[in-house]
């Protein structure tokens, strides 16, 4: 969740909302806070590896199982490829693919030797991700640069804009769902599972308030709009020189970072299809010593690897957010099959959220999310009618 997205949502945001930004940060927080909710009750329910993908078959019945886990696996690996463009962008812009291709195989090595290791990494990672933005927040709020004034919502900020730069802002959250998506790999799920997502939830929300207050106080929101590197423009603003460059290596741990999670869940969500025959049977094989499913990591690392080397996906991203709103929704709907009486109040706003945040996004992200999808349902289709 603290991965590229700290470093570069808050630009496409405020160009969106404006001032508004805040706003649409607190409305994707309620929709995550439901979506969790929601995914922390199926995970406890269904403590094996899938997430949505499983809970929406075990729910819903096998086409939403399959859509979802449709949505996550393709509108996850652009997601992939992205991140790898974005380290090799802030690493070595002259060589950006090159480098993209060599994290990427990296990363998947070490996934295939054990999630343990990679979860060690990511703390790492986190670690210095949250000191860089900490010492971010302090320098720039005590250097006199903030203007409080410039929180202040004016009228330009449509709620049209508002909602869009919420569901832009969203994926700072959706990470919890890969805690769900590796529920099988997890040691006592049912306790640990929902205070692993609250806690990852809470620390989020907490970063990016703060992190949207310093640079929106700074940048303003003409200036925060029209920011591509919106938090070191505002320590630049804030003529903090030598935080500069540490931002630029932060920015590179953090979208590597988020690589590796969105490695391990695709991974994993790939395992949970293929052992269902939504994809080759081949991709189920766990490793009978490292415990992980070493052929679903690998084929994951080759075509994000190949889409890395090959294709420019960053504005691919679009459709990768809605196809993972319209996942989020599944989740909510499997959940509300869950719950009784008023605690159905809960998955009832979430799927209503994503649903709002997925269309008010871009039209071309709405037109391609669509296609993906019924490519999705007419490959199900056909299965089905083969294996009928």
């Amino acid at each position: 969740m603290l991965g590229a997205g700290i470093f570069a949502a808050l630009g496409p945001a405020a160009r969106a909302a404006g001032s508004g930004l805040l706003i649409g940060l607190a409305i994707a927080c309620g929709v995550a806070y439901c979506n969790a909710m929601s995914s922390a009750r199926l995970a406890v329910r269904y403590p094996v590896s899938g997430g949505t993908y499983v809970y929406g078959r075990e729910r819903l019945g096998d086409f939403w199982g399959h859509l979802a886990g449709w949505g996550f696996v393709v509108g996850k690996t652009a997601s992939c490829a992205a991140m790898a463009l974005t380290v090799g962008s802030y690493a070595w812009p002259a060589h950006a693919r090159e480098i993209a291709v060599a994290v990427v195989i990296g990363l998947t090595a070490l996934n295939c030797v054990g999630v343990q290791k990679s979860a060690w990494v990511t703390r790492g990672i986190v670690a210095v991700v949250l000191a860089v933005l900490g010492a971010v927040v302090v320098a720039v709020f005590s250097s006199g640069a903030v203007e409080a004034q410039r929180w202040t919502v004016d009228t330009t900020a449509s709620v049209p804009g508002i909602l869009q730069a919420a569901g832009l802002l969203f994926f700072a959250f959706a990470g919890y769902a890969r805690i769900a998506t590796m529920a099988e790999e997890v040691r006592d799920p049912v306790r640990v599972i929902p205070r692993a997502i609250g806690v990852a939830l809470a620390l989020t929300l907490v970063t990016y308030v703060a992190v949207a207050a310093a640079v929106l106080g700074a940048l303003g929101p003409d200036g925060l709009a029209a920011s591509a590197a919106p938090v070191a423009d505002a320590v630049r603003v804030a003529e903090i020189g030598w935080l500069v460059p540490v931002v630029g290596v932060a920015a590179v741990l953090a979208a590597g970072g988020a690589l590796l999670a969105l490695l391990l869940g695709v991974s994993r969500t790939t395992l949970a299809m293929a052992r269902d025959g939504h994809l080759p049977r081949a991709l189920a094989a766990v490793h009978p010593h490292h415990a992980v499913p070493q052929r679903a990591e690998i084929a994951i690392g080759v075509v994000v690897a190949i889409l890395a080397a090959t294709a420019d996906l960053r504005s691919a991203i679009g459709f990768s957010s809605f196809a993972v709103l319209v996942y989020y929704a599944i989740a909510n709907a499997s959940a509300f099959t869950l719950a009784p009486g008023r605690a159905r109040v809960i998955p009832v706003v979430g799927g209503i959220g994503c649903a709002v945040l997925a269309f008010t996004l871009p039209v071309a992200a709405v037109l391609a999310g669509v296609a993906v999808l019924t490519l999705g349902a007419t490959v199900f289709g056909v299965r089905r009618a083969r294996s009928g």
